[in-house]
């Protein structure tokens, strides 16, 4: 089926009619998308963790048959990425379309222009939510892609993707490189957890008399306090992360002499 067909059709009930979805690393966050996309394709997974699948109607599979979907997810920590990526790169298809869901954009990308083939479509992505952020819908939440290879899937274009995704979700998306999105997101990621980790380490945080400006901050930890590790480890390891922890830092300390000063 042509993608463009698919996303402007309602869900489809027959498995025969579906474009197929695999995602390789079935944890928090490949279980989050296979229950947000089951309606609208025919998903498959594989992890040798995952026996079976805690998603219903999501099919466990061998890598070589998750291999032969249509579009093609990985979802697994960056430590494993560029592994992962050897051991696929001979099972994917023709007109593959490839996305990776890492925190960060260019380690990933020089990884799957590198290692995968140039007969598959490559798109970096970052969804910029989690199990926590999506809890009150899809509607509004952002999700950044950066079209790395296109033109050898006419059927899934990235362009197509996107279109799919604002209609069927409410996603706003962003179109960015891969630097651009590093740098971005050392700013507005890396800050948030850096933040967040140092309020967790404080006193529990009060819930009685606060401000609304508080009770924001309050929610944004929250929103990480749960966080996989390897999502941690990848916006620590963002390429301009330092250079944003040291100014902030930087900052801070200045703050702190003129306060002290006061």
């Amino acid at each position: 089926m042509d993608f463009a067909t698919f996303a402007s059709n309602k869900p489809q009930k027959h498995a025969q009619s579906q474009l197929t979805l695999g995602i390789i690393g079935y944890g928090a966050f490949g279980q989050l998308s296979a229950r947000y996309l089951r309606p609208w394709f025919r998903v498959l997974a594989n992890d040798p963790a995952v026996a079976r699948s805690p998603v219903a109607g999501v099919e466990m599979a061998d890598l070589d048959t998750v291999c032969r979907c249509d579009i093609v997810v990985i979802a697994v920590p960056l430590s494993a990425f560029a592994q992962v990526c050897r051991e696929i790169a001979p099972l994917l298809q023709p007109g593959t379309l490839v996305m990776d869901v890492c925190s960060t954009k260019l380690r990933p990308a020089e990884i799957l222009l590198a290692e995968l083939p140039p007969h598959v479509d490559l798109v970096a992505t970052h969804p910029m939510f989690g199990p926590q952020s999506i809890r009150a819908g899809t509607r509004g939440l952002k999700m950044v892609l950066c079209p790395l290879r296109s033109g050898q899937a006419p059927g899934v274009r990235p362009s197509r993707l996107a279109a799919f995704l604002r209609a069927r979700f409410g996603l706003s998306i962003v179109i960015a490189s891969p630097e651009e999105h590093d740098r971005e997101a050392a700013f507005t990621q890396g800050l948030t957890h850096l933040i967040a980790k140092a309020l967790l380490r404080m006193d529990e945080m009060p819930g009685r008399i606060t401000t609304r400006s508080f009770d924001l901050i309050r929610q944004a930890v929250e929103m990480v306090r749960h966080d996989a590790p390897g999502v941690s480890h990848a916006i620590e390891t963002n390429p301009f992360s330092q250079d944003v922890r040291s100014r902030f830092y930087a900052e801070l300390e200045a703050v702190r002499r003129e306060m002290g000063s006061a």
